[in-house]
């Protein structure tokens, strides 16, 4: 039987870094409003000349470099972003091309901060059904180009960056359930436009940026995510409390404590990239991995429940087991 496996993980984080204290320069804010409200103490920010199929493209790179991989039979190339180069091409045949990688198809996905959650199933249901062999799913979002630095509620919470995975044909499967889903109703919570200056019915005042009701989403997430997170474990038939680690998209610590809180399930075993990377969209659950990896807290053999949300409403979870 043909199983997906996760073979390995990258990522790249921009090297300019924009710190509390340097937004304290940009809006009225402080070092301590940020950190008691998001749990942010800096971000990444791309270069003026650096885009999302840069970041993808370094993040593969990586990949490969640490864990000595050949990719030059990959068959299909996934990027989640919301920041593509162009409306088309898309990422993904950029970065094949820049790649190399003459036999991939590529496609871009683009569901919001549960876009690299949605990839990675989609990768598994791929290679399951016999369809593909080799996919590299990457996340890469520079949402500081759709940023306004003058709204001082936004623009303290995003970061650029991107994390990948390979997923491979193999013996052993790396995925044991998942599940997602779309609260399309709520979209008016969270969009950004750069084309039409009317939207839900409403004028806009500007184009281009991301617009969010902060106190919307929040109520939004603190429900629905342990809800949703409950049925992955019934689905898979274990407990909530033997999983590993619960690893959240990185959109505001204290809104993953209360997650937490309310799933009763110990914060300390979550792993989260924003307090010194930002909101970064799809990108914040790969780049939580890869430095997890790196310091050595995931294990063979451990269990990790990836849960992405975000515009849409979209959301998406990944019950995985840890076989690098």
């Amino acid at each position: 039987m043909t199983h997906a496996k996760i073979t390995a993980v990258g990522s790249y984080k921009p090297s300019k870094v924009l710190t509390n204290e340097d937004m304290e320069q940009l809006v009225e804010t402080s070092d301590d409003w940020i950190i008691s409200r998001t749990g942010i103490k800096e971000r990444r920010i791309a270069a003026d000349d650096e885009f999302t199929s840069d970041l993808c493209y370094e993040a593969i790179k990586n990949l490969e470099k640490k864990y000595n991989k050949d990719i030059s039979d990959v068959d299909l190339i996934i990027v989640s972003t919301l920041t593509p180069d162009y409306r088309t091409p898309s990422v993904a045949s950029y970065v094949q091309g820049r790649l190399g990688l003459g036999n991939a198809a590529a496609i871009d996905v683009n569901a919001a901060c549960a876009g690299f959650v949605y990839g990675i199933n989609m990768a598994n249901a791929y290679i399951s059904s016999g369809m593909y062999n080799k996919i590299i799913v990457v996340a890469g979002e520079v949402l500081s180009k759709i940023t306004d630095y003058s709204d001082r509620n936004t623009c303290v919470l995003f970061g650029d960056g991107a994390g990948a995975f390979l997923i491979e044909n193999d013996e052993e499967s790396s995925f044991i359930t998942s599940t997602s889903g779309s609260e399309g109703k709520l979209a008016e919570s969270l969009y950004c436009t750069d084309v039409s200056k009317t939207m839900f019915g409403k004028d806009l005042e500007q184009i281009g940026f991301v617009n969010q009701n902060g106190k919307e989403v929040y109520k939004w997430a603190i429900k629905m995510v342990p809800r949703e997170i409950e049925k992955v474990a019934e689905k898979a038939n274990v407990e909530l409390k033997d999983v590993d680690w619960f690893v959240p998209h990185s959109a505001n610590l204290k809104m993953i404590q209360n997650i937490c809180k309310r799933s009763e399930y110990p914060f300390e075993r979550t792993l989260h990239s924003l307090v010194y990377y930002g909101n970064t969209s799809s990108a914040t659950i790969p780049l939580a991995i890869d430095d997890a990896v790196d310091r050595g807290d995931i294990k063979k053999g451990e269990t990790l429940l990836l849960f992405g949300f975000g515009g849409g409403l979209t959301y998406s979870s990944s019950l995985i087991k840890w076989g690098i």
